[in-house]
């Protein structure tokens, strides 16, 4: 059954855009909630049914959490089966007050949780030096 949805533009559409989960290849591969909660931020992913230990790589990369994970297929035979296997990496942007050395992660019950500290920007205040240069050819 198709939800009708209202857009920004006040225009009607007869399917809900927002869960893409009918048509896979536009659909994300790895889905997750973020939020703030008091002074931690929060990352949940939904990872069922795999190895966090050797199948999930998490870093940092400029402003972004990346995470890379591999779901790998069992040798059953199967009637039937619409579980995504493979490699599948996403790219979570960090609130720019993140404390990098807080970040921590967890897996429990096919979840992961990445958790991290988060305060105020203190800003930087650096004086920069002036180079003199003389002209010799005087």
């Amino acid at each position: 059954m198709s939800t009708v949805t209202k857009f920004r533009g006040g225009a009607l559409a007869p399917f809900d855009w927002t869960n893409l989960s009918w048509l896979p290849m536009l659909a994300p591969t790895i889905r997750v909630e973020d939020y703030l909660d008091g002074d931690r931020y929060v990352v949940r992913a939904e990872l069922p049914g795999i190895d966090p230990a050797k199948d999930v790589r998490i870093t940092r990369t400029g402003e972004n959490l990346r995470l890379d994970v591999v779901r790998r297929e069992s040798h059953t035979d199967k009637v039937h089966s619409e579980f995504h296997y493979g490699s599948f990496s996403r790219l979570i942007p960090l609130p720019p007050e993140v404390k990098e050395e807080t970040i921590t992660a967890r897996y429990a019950d096919g979840i992961l949780e990445i958790t991290a500290s988060v305060g105020t920007i203190e800003p930087i205040t650096r004086e920069i030096p002036i180079t003199v240069e003389h002209d010799t050819k005087k």
